[in-house]
């Protein structure tokens, strides 16, 4: 009895954390709606959980601002975002299956010199390859930003942990010996099987590439072919800023992840369950 009892508080007490946890989550995005709705000076007044009556206003606002030309921003947010996850998850995949599957010499060393770029900065490498680009002609452009997504340790990393938890080299032998071609093997068998990892990647590629600001930053200069973090920026000037604009270009920049979110969630939670789970 007394454990049924312990057993029966536990799951109570996990339940109760989880919900003030989410609770705690949305109430973030929450307020993000909320100030959507408020006026300028609204939110110059202070905090307020109430939602306004300017929302549509805050849209019209943002849609017919030159300064930020938002439909065009999030198509190069979108070409962007969507391209980097689509190289980076593939060609990632592709190196974590070669290492998983495969017995060659260095393999051990190929590892570790992917891992020890791991942890390299970014910003340690950003001027160099701003120079490299620059002297590619490909200065002003969203190539610099597509490109290097090709090489990610991190993907690779999370895709190698979870080929070596779900993907028996069992199933690999027998595919050979059934007369598939180590492509076959690999389109045809790894990734279906892999589907929950992949859409996991996906997720967190894009919404990676979508947050970015650096890179932008650094590589872009048109108007033109500026992403959506970008011309968020452009709505804060040396002299004023315009919250309730900032707050509804904001709600928007979040939209295409959340769908992709909704569409991909499921394969997203049994992603990184399954990740983390050897034998």
């Amino acid at each position: 009895m007394k454990s049924k009892g312990y057993n029966c508080f536990r799951v109570i007490f996990a339940h109760v954390l989880l919900v003030i946890l989410s609770l705690m989550c949305l109430f973030f995005f929450y307020i993000l709606l909320v100030n959507a709705t408020r006026s300028h000076a609204d939110l110059q007044r202070g905090f307020s959980a109430l939602p306004g009556g300017h929302l549509l206003t805050n849209f019209q606002n943002v849609a017919n601002d030159g300064t930020f030309p938002m439909v065009r921003g999030i198509i190069n947010s979108l070409i962007v975002s969507g391209s980097s996850a689509a190289i980076c998850t593939y060609f990632s995949a592709l190196t974590a299956y070669g290492l998983y599957a495969y017995d060659f010499k260095l393999k051990k060393v190929a590892f570790t010199f992917i891992m020890a770029i791991l942890v390299m900065p970014t910003q340690v490498t950003a001027m160099c390859f701003l120079r490299l680009i620059t002297g590619m002609g490909m200065n002003d452009s969203l190539l610099p930003l597509i490109i290097p997504s090709i090489a990610s340790p991190s993907v690779f990393y999370f895709m190698y942990s979870y080929l070596q938890s779900s993907l028996p080299l069992s199933l690999v032998e027998a595919a050979r010996i059934d007369g598939l071609s180590e492509y076959g093997i690999w389109a045809r068998l790894m990734l279906p099987l892999s589907k929950p990892a992949i859409a996991t990647l996906c997720i967190t590629s894009f919404t990676f590439e979508w947050n970015d600001f650096m890179g932008p930053l650094i590589y872009l200069s048109s108007s033109s072919k500026k992403t959506v973090q970008l011309m968020l920026r452009m709505f804060n000037t040396q002299y004023s800023s315009n919250y309730a604009q900032i707050m509804a270009a904001a709600t928007v920049a979040l939209i295409p992840v959340l769908i992709l979110f909704v569409f991909l969630q499921r394969y997203f939670v049994e992603g990184i369950a399954s990740s983390g789970i050897k034998g």
